[in-house]
């Protein structure tokens, strides 16, 4: 666990985690339809291509939901949301660029991080591991 207060930019978390904007994850909430979530993995400097995903999932239509729903579904503020812990375990996508070593994701509040083994971490969550990302 890291505790660095809030940061303002992708280059100033990296820096105080001690690690890479592309070892950052971002973990990202995406609705396919009411009431049915999922988490998706974004290297920090990387972002969800969006015919890429929907493709994956064999869907037409998928939408990031609003902050408080976003709360709602996973129990943390945009900014904190992390797969661990969530309300609902709901299914994670990584994006194939995540890993091998080291990578940093969100821990559920402002200003602290968790640094965990990519490969653990993806097999922890059960993810799904694609190539659904593009350079941001």
């Amino acid at each position: 666990m890291v505790r660095h207060g809030r940061v303002a930019s992708l280059a100033e978390a990296a820096r105080v985690r001690g690690v890479t904007a592309s070892q950052i994850v971002k973990t990202l909430v995406v609705r396919r339809a009411a009431g049915d979530y999922l988490f998706v993995l974004v290297p920090g400097d990387r972002e969800i291509s969006w015919p890429k995903l929907r493709a994956l999932l064999g869907v037409s239509r998928i939408s990031m939901p609003d902050a408080a729903t976003a709360f709602e579904a996973t129990g943390y503020e945009r900014g904190t949301i992390t797969p661990f812990g969530a309300r609902t375990a709901w299914p994670v996508v990584a994006d194939e660029r995540i890993g091998p070593g080291e990578v940093s994701l969100g821990a559920g509040e402002h200003g602290a991080a968790i640094i965990v083994d990519a490969a653990a971490a993806l097999s922890a969550l059960d993810a799904q591991v694609a190539d659904v990302t593009e350079p941001a």
